[in-house]
């Protein structure tokens, strides 16, 4: 395996495609990290959730880390680290049209809202649902991807025919 790291292009690339993310926050020097559907316009990525733990932590310490990944084999893997700031997109005339610009990215996912409303189902909560849009400003990002490495593996070659040669010649890509 020849692991790369991705330029920003391929970053970005990859965060548009991105079906799940995993945010990672922190709130008193505990981390919290929690699947979530994000979506990428580009510039920042966006999100919805409802009154949680979540919200609580990054409305606390907005600094937030989000991964992404995509793992077609052990071998051929994409992986990007994004380091941002949250800020949340109150229902107010002067975020009306971000919401909406959020609102029209998330919808191009599967499901974007079930996991928040859910979440809100399962509580015992006498309050209505009342829906959070998010965004993360990415202030850097780094990436990663792995390929197989379709050179001979050097270690099978020098072992020779004994047992481990074989051994080896059979485990490791050629």
């Amino acid at each position: 395996m020849l692991i790369h790291e991705m330029t920003t292009e391929e970053c970005r690339d990859a965060l548009a495609h991105a079906n799940v993310a995993r945010l990672v926050c922190e709130m008193d020097a505990q981390p919290y990290a929690v699947p979530v559907y994000l979506a990428y316009d580009g510039t920042s990525l966006f999100g919805f959730a409802t009154m949680g733990y979540k919200i609580d932590c990054m409305r606390s310490n907005p600094q937030v880390c989000v991964e992404i990944d995509e793992i077609k084999s052990q071998n051929q893997w994409v992986s990007v680290i994004v380091f941002g700031r949250y800020e949340e997109l109150p229902d107010t005339p002067e975020y009306k049209t971000t919401r909406e610009h959020a609102h029209e990215l998330l919808q191009k996912r599967a499901m974007w809202w079930e996991p928040a409303s859910v979440a809100v189902e399962h509580r015992d909560f006498p309050k209505p649902i009342s829906p959070i849009f998010y965004r993360i400003h990415v202030d850097r990002m780094t990436g990663h991807r792995a390929s197989p490495d379709t050179v001979e593996h050097p270690v099978a070659r020098a072992a020779g025919p004994g047992w481990l040669g074989k051994l080896l010649g059979r485990v490791l890509p050629k």
